[in-house]
């Protein structure tokens, strides 16, 4: 699978306009430790809690509107596929606030710009707000379900748990480090793609192992450090571009394959990045 060219040009454009981007070593510090078992632990986590992922977060980025925004979604979801999603007029003023940051940003006005020439995106400001809204918010049932029960924010920001055994979802680092902090997520070190492919904590992509709410992630990968915007936009991006199709990108230091799929509902069900190798490049 060749990169796209023109994609990776506009993954590049919105790195280069990410200016919320935390700063590895700086504005945070992780603790990558050891690589994880290839053999899953049990869910009871017998062997005891590890250490944690994240030495330290710089949380007044927090702060900053599109993060504040993001963080007050993250505690709207029932975890467990199979529970009802009901969403309540709160929480959807909420969505609103966040889309409504997203669009002031110029991560996202450039993905607003490159979706409408391309004939993907809705023209207007508040028709494009719309379609964000219907691909990541809008509910409804997962395989098995008989009732809404899911979104793809709640699948890819904040996570799910499969009848309370396993993780699927759950690719985003702040829900991660807010989770790990309240005690929910036990770290398990790292996973590789491949032998090849050291990781490195001073980048800005990983895959990792860890247990939350009783269930396991055994391989989950996300970008680290990156602001709300960026990843929002990425993925809208992908989506809209070619949904159920994996997208292999280059821009930065990094390689990746990004994997999209919608459902039958032209919602998003699923999308996360891989990372295949770092470029000899600097950004």
């Amino acid at each position: 699978m060749d990169s796209n060219r023109e994609l990776s040009d506009i993954a590049q454009r919105l790195w280069d306009n990410d200016v919320n981007r935390l700063q590895p070593g700086i504005d945070y510090r992780i603790d990558l430790q050891e690589k994880a078992r290839q053999t899953l632990p049990n869910t009871d986590i017998a062997d005891g809690p590890s250490l944690p992922l994240f030495l330290f977060v710089n949380e007044d980025i927090f702060k900053k509107k599109t993060f504040s925004a993001f963080i007050s979604l993250l505690n709207n979801y029932e975890a467990d596929t199979g529970e009802p999603e009901i969403s309540t007029p709160e929480e959807e003023r909420e969505i609103h606030s966040f889309l409504d940051a997203v669009m002031e940003t110029a991560v996202l006005q450039i993905a607003h710009s490159y979706l409408v020439e391309k004939g993907t995106g809705k023209v207007t400001k508040e028709e494009f707000k719309q379609q964000l809204y219907d691909i990541w918010f809008c509910l409804y049932a997962r395989k098995g379900s008989s009732h809404p029960d899911s979104s793809g924010f709640e699948h890819v920001f904040v996570g799910e748990t499969r009848g309370g055994q396993r993780v699927i979802g759950f690719h985003n680092w702040i829900q991660l480090y807010l989770q790990e902090k309240l005690g929910h997520v036990d770290y398990r070190g790292y996973s590789m793609q491949n032998n090849q492919l050291t990781p490195d904590e001073n980048k800005h992509l990983l895959t990792l192992q860890f247990s939350w709410k009783n269930g396991i992630k055994p391989r989950g990968s996300c970008f680290m450090g990156v602001s709300p915007e960026f990843e929002f936009a990425l993925y809208t991006i992908s989506f809209l571009s070619s949904p159920g199709r994996h997208l292999k990108l280059r821009f930065s230091q990094y390689e990746v394959e990004i994997v999209c799929h919608s459902n039958i509902h032209k919602n998003i069900e699923t999308t996360y990045p891989i990372l295949l190798r770092y470029l000899s490049v600097t950004s």
